[in-house]
């Protein structure tokens, strides 16, 4: 008896560890999928979940090996019930649990699924058992068509995404961030333009034409129109 007792506590001691170890990973990875979805990627995804993968594959090794007395032949029983907040338990249970009264002891100790949800299991089961050959046939059939569909979409929008990230990768940089601000601030205010004497283009002059020049006032064209401007000793001829 006391040799089947070591045993037992081997085994449960065996299994909480691996246990714990489980849900310290999937503790890790929902913390990296909340906080660090933006940057994940898929291999690092993939990492966790093979460490997630291992620790299971780990606790079936342990079950299936039997170190002790199978599980399944065991009844767990509640020595105490109580209405009161139980400290010990609030804390072996991570803060889930404070009170194990008797309205939760069946939900907390229950080793087959509830009522209703057994029901419906039952139900399922009986319409899985009744369905023809051939109409199970055509559905997986079916099925396995929609899945091929889906894999095959997922397949290509990931060699699109590896191409779009590789040619990403060899873009070479064509442009220089310094010399497109100087190029807009020479363009849009004339900053660091300096005139060339040697290629600018003298004025042109207008002709003036031959004899006395029109009085003009200063700041206007010289008019184009001829004058003839006599001189001012010339007799009038309608003068006295």
């Amino acid at each position: 008896m006391q040799r089947e007792e070591k045993q037992l506590e081997t085994l449960i001691d065996a299994v909480l560890s691996r246990l714990n170890d489980l849900k310290l990973s999937i503790g890790a990875m929902i913390h990296k999928i909340e906080t660090e979805y933006e940057v994940i990627n898929w291999p690092t995804f993939l990492d966790n979940f093979a460490l997630i993968s291992s620790h299971l594959t780990g606790l079936s090794k342990i079950l299936a090996h039997e170190l002790g007395p199978p599980l399944r032949n065991l009844t767990v029983l509640p020595l105490q019930l109580s209405q009161e907040r139980d400290e010990a338990i609030f804390h072996l249970t991570e803060s889930r649990i404070a009170i194990f009264a008797h309205d939760l002891v069946p939900d907390y100790l229950r080793t087959k699924p509830e009522p209703a949800a057994e029901q419906r299991m039952l139900t399922h089961e009986q319409k899985a058992n009744n369905m023809v050959p051939d109409t199970a046939a055509k559905q997986v059939s079916q099925f396995t068509k929609v899945i091929s569909h889906v894999y095959d979409m997922v397949n290509k929008a990931r060699e699109e995404w590896d191409v779009e990230a590789s040619s990403r990768a060899g873009i070479q940089q064509t442009s220089n961030i310094g010399d497109t601000h100087a190029l807009v601030a020479a363009v849009g205010m004339g900053k660091g333009l300096v005139p060339d004497s040697g290629s600018m283009v003298p004025p042109v002059r207008p002709t003036m034409p031959t004899g006395p020049a029109p009085a003009t006032q200063t700041g206007k064209a010289p008019s184009a129109i001829k004058t003839n401007i006599k001189s001012a000793n010339q007799i009038h001829p309608y003068s006295r």
